[in-house]
């Protein structure tokens, strides 16, 4: 049977054959009549990317682009966008901007205070976009920009639903940097992710840069604390996480095996300072607080960005950089690791403090009261 298309070629749906009990309900007998009213009918095959990205922009987002899920780059995905949303046809990437001097600054309570807010926004962009595809008569859904995440799969698989980073860099909407931080061609490294699915192909999707908005000016590796990023383009992920996400899992995991294993509260404080205390209670009672962020933080590259930095770079390094460097902090490492070492050697007016990550039941710990790797 040809499907009936109204006036301007939509495609209408056809009235179901339903039972009687089902087809008297009062909701029922009012979406057939305002189908026989030519009401309903079904969205366009293919959404019209100028709309689509106007929708975005009015939502929150900084900048919008669209790919398909066919792309190349985007295998890996598939499986687990396929899985949230049956009928996936294309990733909508969008991009928020953060506040660069709040990013920057050495209190981390300002600057965790920007990722978060940025955090909202995108989330609050995310569902206002998959409102009004819903709204237009497509299937949509956005996933969370961040945490939370899907813990029944962990820790044998991924546990996010897409990878906001992999969708974007394929959209068109910036390139992986040496930090491994999206870096957008105008707003830099200060934007946030997030992502759109919805079952439908659109009119014209975004092409990768055919340039590295980075300047190669190897500022990441000189903040890093703990070496995690290096000149060559190397990247040792697990010095990251246990420093910079000491607060997120990994660290809570960590905490709570300090915690079950201390013998009484005084054997409990000689292995976590108050200090320390305080912060994880503060995490746990809001928004978990990142402990580095300095890669982004210190990142000149973009449009917006740059200019600061060519007028003069040494101002630049002592407003930007040399505060972050020189910040007495706790840095978190894992015994032995490289990230121990360097920090000692290039940090030594950093506490550095050993933490398993939380990924594995912790080693028998010394009872000294003092465990934290003491600098010379």
């Amino acid at each position: 049977m040809t499907a009936a298309r109204d006036a301007e070629g939509h495609q209408t749906t056809p009235a179901p054959r339903l039972p009687a009990k089902l087809a008297a309900h009062p909701s029922v007998q009012a979406v057939l009549a305002r189908r026989r009213a030519g009401d309903a009918v079904n969205p366009p095959a293919v959404i019209d990317a100028d709309w689509l990205r106007e929708l975005c922009l009015a939502a929150g987002a900084d900048d919008a682009a669209a790919v398909s899920l066919d792309h190349p780059d985007l295998v890996g995905e598939r499986e687990y966008v396929q899985s949230a949303l049956p009928g996936t046809r294309t990733l909508i990437a969008m991009a928020v901007r953060m506040n660069r001097d709040n990013c920057r600054s050495p209190a981390r309570s300002v600057a965790n205070q920007e990722f978060h807010q940025a955090d909202e926004q995108a989330n609050h962009a995310a569902r206002t976009v998959t409102q009004a595809l819903q709204d237009a008569g497509y299937r949509a859904l956005n996933p969370s920009v961040g945490f939370p995440q899907e813990m029944d799969r962990f820790p044998s698989e991924r546990i996010w639903v897409v990878a906001h980073k992999t969708v974007a860099v394929a959209a068109g909407l910036g390139v992986m940097g040496l930090h491994r931080n999206v870096i957008h061609p105008r707003f830099g490294s200060f934007v946030l992710l997030v992502t759109v699915l919805v079952d439908a192909e659109v009119s014209a999707y975004g092409q990768a840069l055919d340039y590295n908005p980075c300047i190669d000016c190897k500022l990441c590796v000189a903040a890093c604390p703990v070496g995690a990023i290096a000149k060559d383009g190397a990247f040792d992920a697990l010095a990251c996480t246990s420093h910079n996400y000491r607060e997120f899992m990994s660290g809570f995991t960590d905490w709570a095996q300090t915690v079950a294993d201390s013998e009484d509260a005084a054997d409990y404080r000689s292995r976590v300072t108050d200090s320390e205390s305080a912060s994880m209670w503060q995490s746990l009672s809001s928004p978990p607080g990142y402990k580095s962020g300095y890669c982004l933080a210190v990142c000149p590259a973009g449009e917006d960005v740059l200019g600061p930095y060519l007028d003069d770079r040494k101002t630049f390094m002592d407003t930007v950089l040399r505060p972050l460097q020189g910040k007495k902090e706790t840095l978190y490492v894992l015994p032995g690791s490289h990230a121990q070492e360097y920090a000692l050697r290039r940090f030594p007016h950093k506490p550095v403090k050993e933490v398993t990550g939380g990924w594995q039941p912790p080693a028998k710990r010394s009872t000294s009261p003092d465990r934290e790797t003491r600098t010379s």
